[in-house]
């Protein structure tokens, strides 16, 4: 009964109630699409790291981001093999390089140079194109999302980077960086030759453990006969690296404060929308009293009418951050929400509704039911 009347009591002004929704819905995207960001740059953040299948990374002592590190030698990668758990090592370049477009102008890429035979890092999502023709000296794969950033149009064109040529081979969809620098991927020898490297250089070492090893112990292993460079897991890189963009950097620091604010701003609209619609109900609220109704029949009837809004206002306002989210894919800036967030934002915008509810309730419980009998 009092879910009925919470219903009706909501819908009986319709224009109201379509403006108490539209401040829901509101304030779910926007809570959405902030969070969004912030998780889709976290995301980019790390996007490499993640897509790698080695269990430890080897580098230069002091790394604090993925990114900005100092090269590192044939050592570390001849130790990491002679150990019995390590089933294969590998060498990885990263590097900011300049390129120069074909029709004149220059852009700054990050070369990441892997070794095509082991398999442990590379490029994913490629949709034209074959990485078996990375194995020419001046092979390289961009991604389609900067091709015009790049001035480039697909496989065939070729370009310069860092005086030397290249051509296009391979190209992939979603790989974005959260910096202006595109990623370029390429054979390893290619990317030293690239990045003028000596052939014994590497920024990084990929260290893939046996199966029925443990990796902290290989881990500790390497750090004790490596003890001037860094050994870490995937986890521990990809937490550096997501600490020192988000808190270290203007560009990290103004995404979570967006982030925050976002959040903060949804909270008082809906506070407000739902505060302002159970006190423009304060006659009826009386009208109840004056007809006997119990003190607890009209709390519910209260938060009934917050968890409808919380749960229409949601069910309509995630779907459109969804939608924008899922067209994020296509450009150069990405927006994730997931359906854990979702799932969350859900119980914070009940939280929001019930809150702003709770604090009504006390207004309403406070007429005097002769007032319903005043002109």
């Amino acid at each position: 009964m009092a879910g009925v009347l919470a219903w009706r009591n909501l819908t009986h002004d319709l224009s109201r109630f379509i403006v108490t929704m539209v401040g829901v819905v509101f304030a779910v995207v926007l809570i959405a699409m902030e969070l969004g960001l912030y998780q889709g740059f976290t995301t980019s953040t790390t996007t490499v790291i993640r897509h790698t299948n080695a269990d430890l990374w080897i580098m230069a002592k002091g790394t604090r981001n993925f990114e900005i590190t100092v090269p590192i030698h044939d050592r570390e990668l001849y130790a990491a093999k002679s150990l019995e758990c390590v089933d294969r090592a590998e060498g990885l370049v990263t590097q900011f390089v300049p390129w120069k477009k074909p029709g004149g102008g220059d852009e700054s890429v990050f070369l990441v140079g892997f070794d095509l035979n082991s398999g442990l890092a590379g490029p994913w999502n490629l949709v034209d194109g074959d990485l078996e023709d990375l194995r020419r000296s001046d092979s390289i794969v961009v991604d389609h999302i900067y091709a015009d950033k790049l001035g480039v149009s697909g496989i065939g064109d070729r370009v310069e980077i860092n005086r030397h040529r290249a051509r296009i081979v391979g190209m992939t969809q979603g790989i974005r960086s959260f910096t202006t620098s595109p990623w370029v991927f390429t054979a390893a020898r290619t990317a030293q030759r690239m990045g003028n490297f000596e052939a014994s250089d590497w920024n990084y070492v990929l260290v893939d453990v046996e199966p029925g090893c443990d990796p902290v112990r290989v881990q500790a292993t390497l750090k004790a006969i490596l003890p001037e460079a860094d050994v870490h897991s995937v986890d521990e890189l990809a937490a550096l690296t997501r600490d020192y963009w988000v808190f270290t950097t203007g560009a990290g620091a103004s995404v979570l404060v967006s982030a925050i604010l976002g959040v903060v701003v949804g909270v008082v609209i809906v506070a407000q929308v739902l505060y302002a619609t159970t006190v423009d109900h304060l006659t009826e609220f009386g009208t109840l009293r004056a007809m006997g109704a119990p003190s607890g029949f009209i709390y519910r009837v209260i938060l009934g009418q917050a968890v409808i809004s919380a749960t229409i206002g949601h069910l309509f306002g995630i779907s459109i951050a969804m939608a924008l989210a899922e067209a994020s894919e296509t450009g150069t800036v990405l927006v994730v929400v997931s359906p854990a967030m979702a799932a969350w934002l859900f119980l914070l915008t009940l939280a929001m509704c019930v809150a702003a509810a709770v604090v009504s309730i006390r207004k309403a419980m406070r007429i005097d039911p002769a007032m319903v009998f005043q002109r």
